[in-house]
């Protein structure tokens, strides 16, 4: 928790300089390459790493290993396939000719993020917190460095995108130390081990890979949608605000998130009657810090922005009291979000995440086509179609408890 709020103070601390040294425009393709790389590497190890910290033996587990390091392999070389094949369609569909070089980036970010996802879970299994901390960090800083010279040195989005890389290069190096140094563990690796851990385990990817994808695009896919639809310099503006509203509001309720996820489960098996008092309590608290926050928030912005982030960036602000509406509902669900695998609701989960991504497009579809809206209204649309998903989703999620609550105490009457 200490490295990763380390990590994201920085890139906070350094974004007065970068927006100062990069553009609205070569923001924008930062996001689009972040959402992209992201999507993909969030689901490269189809998921397999879930179930690195599942088996008693470290033998078995570094075989998961192997087998999510094959997996990632095999998808990020598909993805350069794809790439050199359909480069020009993916530039014509995101209205963006300065992705079409970057796009066979795309590859090497998600085998690079597949292979860090994999070493931070058995880098967690083995309890290497001071290890992950220091990753973490790491990372950060080498973003924060390379970022910044390289913006000093050249002008375009090189410094944002290469950043991005290098520094997840440098974490990977970290962590991978403490597998290669086991050289006993490493010689147990067998093809026939990973090929049956990839039965026994074979839920991850059926189940939980789709919804995973479904997740990711409703959660950073957003650049790439309003690529299709709006100018480079938009989805930058949109990207920064979005980043800067949510970076500090993670940080706060990072702590939220630590309590409910350490104790939900406990008091589930235990005392379901008072898991629910719990949840409302921390939903309600939640709630009253939250409402102030993003009403000053709204209001302020646009001139905080122009005065920390430089003038240029008055319309990143203005952009907030847009999807504001959509922070409270995301940030209000977000500290209890692990309820729905609690209860079992993993296949609900998939099924709203689809929702979500697929009713977002077709919000943004009729604004623009249909309606010829402005990016302020469409995103405004977008933002109360996303807040509806979320109510509805926390309120079924609360019912189901209370239905289990309930249930429990009827059986023990």
């Amino acid at each position: 928790m200490t490295g990763t709020t380390i990590a994201q103070a920085i890139p906070i601390a350094i974004s007065p300089i970068l927006t100062r040294m990069y553009s609205p425009e070569d923001f924008g393709l930062f996001a689009l390459f972040i959402a992209i790389s992201s999507i993909f590497g969030s689901i490269s190890n189809a998921r397999y790493e879930l179930a690195i910290v599942l088996p008693k033996k470290d033998e078995d587990a570094i075989n998961i290993f192997a087998l999510g390091f094959i997996i990632t392999s095999c998808i990020s070389f598909f993805l350069l396939i794809i790439v050199f094949i359909f480069q020009d369609n993916f530039v014509t569909l995101f209205k963006n000719e300065a992705i079409g070089r970057w796009l066979y980036f795309v590859p090497i970010a998600v085998f690079i993020t597949g292979l860090f996802n994999i070493l931070n879970y058995f880098n967690n299994r083995q309890k290497n917190y001071k290890d992950l901390a220091k990753a973490t960090v790491l990372k950060s800083i080498v973003l924060a460095i390379v970022q910044l010279s390289v913006g000093f040195i050249k002008q375009g989005a090189t410094g944002l995108i290469s950043g991005q890389i290098i520094s997840q290069f440098f974490a990977n190096t970290k962590l991978l130390k403490n597998i290669l140094k086991d050289k006993i563990l490493i010689s147990k690796i067998t093809k026939v081990k990973m090929i049956a851990l990839a039965k026994r385990y074979k839920d991850f990817p059926k189940y939980s890979m789709v919804s995973t994808l479904f997740n990711s695009g409703s959660n950073i896919g957003m650049p790439i949608i309003i690529s299709m639809f709006f100018t480079a310099s938009t989805v930058g503006f949109y990207f920064f605000a979005n980043k800067m509203v949510k970076l500090p509001l993670g940080l706060v309720f990072a702590s939220f998130s630590q309590v409910y996820h350490q104790k939900s489960a406990e008091l589930y098996n235990n005392n379901v009657n008072e898991l629910y008092r719990f949840t409302l309590r921390i939903q309600y608290k939640i709630g009253i810090l939250l409402i102030p926050t993003l009403i000053i928030i709204s209001l302020v912005s646009p001139y905080i922005f122009s005065i920390v982030f430089g003038e240029k960036w008055f319309v990143a602000g203005e952009y907030v009291k847009y999807f504001v509406v959509f922070v409270f509902f995301n940030s209000l669900y977000s500290p209890i979000s692990t309820l729905g695998d609690i209860l079992n609701k993993q296949k609900l989960l998939m099924y709203f995440n689809f929702s979500l991504v697929f009713t977002q497009i077709i919000t943004m579809v009729m604004c623009v086509d249909l309606f010829n809206l402005n990016f302020e209204y469409t995103i405004l649309s977008v933002s109360i179609v996303g807040s509806i998903h979320f109510l509805l989703l926390n309120m079924y999620i609360i019912k189901t408890l209370k239905e289990k609550r309930n249930y429990n105490n009827e059986a023990i009457n």
